[in-house]
C-alpha cells in the first residue's frame, strides 16, 4: 500500500510542475536555512563543552557594593586568596586552578623577538580542569616549578621551527627573567572561553620582585585572578553557595564596621554557561548572547513557517483539480483514512527531496555564512547522532505540519457533488488560505522592520559624537623601562612632525571602567563618604588633549601646579551625582578619593569612555603616585599620511626600546570591535529578511497563477466588455493586496515591541520612527503588486477569444 502511495504521489508531482516546483524550491531554502542556523545554535551552545568535567566545574565572580544592596561592579576574576581559601574552608572542592590573562609579552629566543598575545599565567592544576593534550611534557608538573613555560604547538613551531623546544629559555622583554619551556600543548578548540598560546608558571608570582607570596595570600583588594573549581560529579553546589556569606565574615575583612559580606560576595558560575550566559565587566574574550540564540532560532522557525504554509495553500487551491481524482477513489471503496494517507505521502516525498537539496545548498552557503559573519561553523556538528537523527526526521515532521489541512480538507469531500462538478470551495476554507497569507507576510514585515532598525541603531553608535575625537589615535601598551626616558620620547614624537599629542592612561576608551576606590566629600571640616560608585583613570598631563577632550569648567592637569599630584579632575556625570547645581560649582570642592586629599581642579564634558551599551558614569581623573604606574600610551598622528606617522613613531620607538616590538592598535578600529556582534546581528537579519520575503513571494506568485487561472473566463467577459489592462489587473490584485495590508496592520505593532525590547541592551538608542514601520509595510505591498502583477498583466493582456473559449 505504502508503495502505491508513493508511486502515485510521485505521479501528482510531476504531473503539476510548476506547483511542485514552488513547493520543492520554498521547503529547500527554508531548511537550508534552518539548517544554517541550528550550525550556529550547536556551536553557540557547545562552548566549554569538551572539558570532560565541564558540567561539575564552576568560575567563582566577584561582586561589589557601593552601598548595602547596590551593585557597583560584577568581576569574574576575583582576588588571589579566594582560591586556596575556598578549598581550604570546603573541601568537597575536589579541586582549583587559578589563571591569569596577561595580555601582550614581549619574549626573546636568541635574535628573536616577537610580542605574544594570549599570555597566560596558569597553575601547576590547569591540565586537571580543562581537557587539553600535551604533545611533550607532563600536564602533571610541567607547570609545578617557578619560571616554566608551556606553548602551543603554534608557538612552539614559530620560536624553535624543527628544534626540540624543552628545557629551552625564553626571556622576557626586561631580560631580567628567563623561563624555561617544559611542554608543549595542543591549541584550544575554538569553542571554549579562553585561548592561551603560553601559559607561565603561577609559582613563578611568589617571587617578590614579581608579586611575593605574602600578596598571594593576603590580597583582597586586586582582582585579576580567574578561579575555577572542579567539584564531584553531580555535585550539589547549593550547599556551598548557602555558607559564601558567613565564608567571606570569617576570611575576608575589608576594614570598616560594616560585615563583609554586606560590602561583597562571591558566586558559582557553571563553566558552560560562560559563553552565552555571562556578560560580566572583566571576561577573558568576548561572549556570545543567548537572546541572539533566541532570536535565530525563532527566524529559523519562522521562515520553515513560511515555506509550510506555501504547500498548505497551494495545496488547497488546486484542490478543485484534484476534486474528481477524490470522488473516484471514494467511490471504489476507498475510506477517508486512506486517501488522508495518500496526501501526506506526497507532502513527506515532497519534504524528503527539498531535505537532500537543502544538505546540498547547505554546504555551498557554509563558507559564505562564515566569511560575512567571521564565525566558523562546521557542517560536521550537524553529523552528531544526537542532532542528525532529528534532521532525518525533519521531513516526516513538516511532512505532516504542511499536508495535515490539506489533507483534512480534501478527504472531506463528497463523491456525488464532486462528479457532478457541483463542488464549491467554502468560505471557511478561503478564510483559512488568507489567514495563512497574511501570517506569512506579517512575519515578513517584522523581519523587515527589524533589519531597519538594527542598520539605523548601527549607524547611531557609530556616528554618535564620543565626546572626543577618537580618529589618527595609535594606541600601545605602555612600557615602564620607558618612564626615565619619557620626556625625551615625547619631545622626539613631538619635533618629527608627524605627532600631534601623546598621552599615558590606566585604561583608554572602548575598554571598561572597571577601578574605583573609596571617596569622600570635606566640607565644613567634616567627611561625608560618597555613596555613589566613582571610578577613576589615572593619566598624565598630555591625556586630555591627546583625545581632544574639552573642559566644560576649570583647567587640565599642568606641571606648573606642583599641587596637581593630589588634585582631581571629574567628569560632568560626577557632577549631577554629587549634586552641585552647575560644573563651575565642582572647582574647588575638596575631594578626598584613594585615600588622598585634594581639589578639584576641573570638570571635563561627558564623553562615552565606554560603549553605548553603557550609560556614561561618574569619573575622576588623578596624575597617579608613581608616574610609571599607567597601563597604555596614546599618541595623536598627523592624519594626511599616517604610514609615514606609524613609520616615524616606529623609529623613535625603536631608538628609545630596541628590545621591546612595536605593536599598537588604532583607536576606531577597537571601537568598531565593540559592536562587532551588531554587525554580525545586522548582515543576518538583513539576509533571513530576503529569503523569507522571497519564499513569501513565491506562494502568492503560485497562488496568484493558479487562481487567475480559474478566473480565465472572468477576464475575457470584463476585456470584451472594455475593462482596461490596468482595470483587470487592479481587480485581479485588490485580494491579494488586501491581505498584505492586514498583515501590515498586525505585524507593526508586533515589530515595534519586539525592536524596542531590542534595544533595551543600549544606554543610548534611537527611536523607532513612523516611517520606518510604514515603510516596511509599503516594501511588503510593493514586492506583493509586483508579483501578483506579472501574473494579472499576462491574464489581461490575454486574447479574450481565446479565454472565452477555453475550458
Amino acid at each position: 500500500m505504502i508503495k502505491n502511495y508513493l508511486k502515485s504521489a510521485l505521479r501528482n508531482i510531476t504531473r503539476h510542475k510548476f506547483i511542485s516546483f514552488i513547493n520543492i524550491f520554498g521547503l529547500t531554502v527554508g531548511l537550508a536555512c534552518c539548517l544554517l542556523i541550528l550550525t550556529y545554535i550547536i556551536n553557540e551552545n557547545s562552548y566549554d563543552n569538551y572539558n570532560t568535567n565541564a558540567d561539575d566545574t564552576y568560575r567563582v565572580t566577584r561582586t561589589f557594593y557601593s552601598q548595602p544592596g547596590v551593585e557597583s561592579l560584577h568581576l569574574s576574576a576575583v582576588a588571589p586568596p579566594f582560591g586556596p581559601l575556598l578549598q581550604t574552608a570546603f573541601p568537597d572542592i575536589k579541586q582549583i586552578t587559578r589563571v591569569i590573562p596577561t595580555g601582550t609579552s614581549a619574549l626573546h629566543y636568541k635574535e628573536k623577538l616577537f610580542n605574544e598575545k594570549g599570555t597566560f599565567v596558569a597553575d601547576e592544576h590547569f591540565f586537571d580542569v580543562f581537557d587539553v593534550a600535551l604533545t611533550k611534557g607532563d600536564a602533571k608538573t610541567a607547570l609545578v616549578d617557578p619560571y616554566s613555560i608551556m606553548l602551543s604547538e603554534t608557538i612552539a613551531k614559530k620560536y624553535f621551527g624543527d628544534e626540540d623546544p624543552m628545557n629551552k629559555g625564553l626571556r622576557l622583554d626586561d631580560n631580567k627573567h628567563e623561563f624555561k619551556v617544559t611542554g608543549v600543548f595542543k591549541a584550544f578548540p575554538q569553542n571554549a572561553h579562553l585561548h592561551p598560546e603560553m601559559l607561565f608558571s603561577f609559582n613563578t608570582l611568589k617571587d617578590s620582585t614579581i608579586f611575593g607570596k605574602i600578596d598571594l595570600e593576603h590580597d583582597f583588594g586586586g582582582n585579576f585572578i580567574y578561579t575555577y573549581l572542579l567539584f564531584q560529579k553531580g555535585y550539589n553546589t547549593a550547599r556551598i553557595e548557602a555558607q559564601l556569606p558567613d565564608f567571606l565574615d570569617k576570611y575576608v575583612n575589608l576594614g570598616g564596621t560594616v560585615k563583609t559580606h554586606l560590602q561583597t560576595k562571591i558566586d558559582f558560575q557553571k563553566l558552560t554557561d560562560i559563553h552565552l550566559r555571562s556578560h560580566l565587566d572583566d571576561e577573558i574574550e568576548q561572549n556570545g548572547d543567548i537572546k541572539r540564540v533566541y532570536i535565530f532560532s525563532a527566524i529559523a522557525l519562522f521562515i520553515l513557517l513560511i515555506a509550510c504554509i506555501n504547500y498548505m495553500n497551494l495545496a488547497t487551491a488546486r484542490s478543485v483539480l484534484r476534486a474528481k481524482e477524490i470522488g473516484i477513489r471514494k467511490v471504489i471503496g476507498a475510506q477517508r483514512g486512506e486517501i488522508i494517507s495518500q496526501f501526506l505521502s506526497e507532502s513527506v516525498l515532497i519534504t524528503c527531496v527539498a531535505l537532500v537539496l537543502a544538505i546540498a545548498l547547505t554546504v555551498v552557503l557554509l563558507p559564505w555564512i562564515n566569511s560575512m559573519s567571521e564565525l566558523n561553523l562546521s557542517f560536521g556538528s550537524l553529523l552528531n547522532a544526537k542532532v542528525l537523527l532529528p534532521v532525518l526526521a525533519l521531513p516526516f515532521v513538516i511532512g505532516l505540519i504542511s499536508g495535515i489541512y490539506p489533507a483534512l480538507f480534501m478527504s472531506s469531500f463528497i463523491p456525488a457533488k464532486v462528479l457532478k462538478g457541483i463542488l464549491k470551495v467554502g468560505s471557511g476554507n478561503v478564510s483559512f488560505r488568507q489567514v495563512l497569507v497574511v501570517l506569512q507576510f506579517s512575519i515578513s514585515i517584522i523581519l523587515i522592520v527589524a533589519t531597519a532598525v538594527v542598520f539605523q541603531q548601527l549607524q547611531f553608535i557609530q556616528n554618535k559624537a564620543l565626546g572626543f575625537n577618537k580618529e589618527h589615535i595609535i594606541t600601545m601598551g605602555y612600557e615602564r623601562g620607558l618612564t626615565p626616558q619619557y620626556e625625551a620620547f615625547k619631545d622626539d614624537l613631538l619635533k618629527s612632525g608627524q605627532v600631534k599629542e601623546v598621552g599615558r592612561s590606566s585604561r583608554i576608551p572602548s575598554g571598561r571602567l572597571l577601578d574605583s576606590q573609596g571617596a569622600s566629600l570635606i566640607e565644613g571640616g567634616s567627611e561625608q563618604p560618597v555613596k555613589f560608585d566613582l571610578k577613576y583613570l589615572h593619566t598624565d598631563y598630555g591625556f586630555i588633549p591627546t583625545y581632544g577632550m574639552q573642559m566644560a569648567a576649570g583647567r587640565n592637569f599642568s606641571v606648573a601646579f606642583p599641587t596637581d599630584t593630589n588634585n582631581t579632575i571629574i567628569n560632568e556625570a560626577a557632577v549631577r551625582a554629587f549634586g552641585w547645581k552647575n560644573n563651575d560649582a565642582a572647582i574647588g570642592k575638596d575631594l578626598r578619593y584613594g585615600g588622598i586629599n585634594g581639589k578639584v581642579i576641573g570638570v571635563v564634558k561627558d564623553f562615552h569612555f565606554e560603549s553605548l551599551h553603557q550609560k556614561i558614569i561618574p569619573l575622576v581623573f588623578q596624575l597617579p603616585a608613581e608616574r610609571g604606574n599607567f597601563g597604555r600610551m596614546s599618541i595623536k598622528i598627523n592624519g594626511a599620511n599616517p604610514k609615514a606617522a606609524i613609520a616615524a613613531v616606529e623609529n623613535i620607538w625603536r631608538k628609545y626600546l630596541p628590545e621591546t616590538p612595536f605593536d599598537y592598535t588604532f583607536l576606531d578600529e577597537r571601537f568598531g570591535k565593540l559592536y562587532s556582534a551588531e554587525q554580525q546581528q545586522g548582515k543576518l537579519f538583513t539576509t533571513f529578511s530576503v529569503i523569507a520575503i522571497f519564499i513569501a513571494c513565491l506562494g502568492l506568485f503560485g497562488l496568484s497563477a493558479f487562481t487567475i487561472t480559474q478566473r480565465v473566463k472572468e477576464i475575457g467577459v470584463r476585456k470584451v466588455l472594455g475593462a482596461s489592462v490596468p482595470q483587470i489587473v487592479g481587480v485581479l490584485s485588490r485580494d491579494f493586496l488586501k491581505l498584505v495590508i492586514v498583515a501590515a496592520i498586525i505585524a507593526i505593532p508586533a515589530a515595534w515591541y519586539f525592536m524596542n525590547q531590542w534595544l533595551l541592551d543600549f544606554e543610548f538608542r534611537i527611536s523607532i520612527s513612523w516611517w520606518v514601520l510604514a515603510s516596511a509595510g509599503v516594501v511588503a505591498l510593493i514586492v506583493a503588486f509586483a508579483t501578483i502583477s506579472f501574473q494579472s498583466i499576462k491574464a489581461a493582456l490575454a486574447n479574450p477569444v481565446k479565454s472565452l473559449r477555453s475550458e
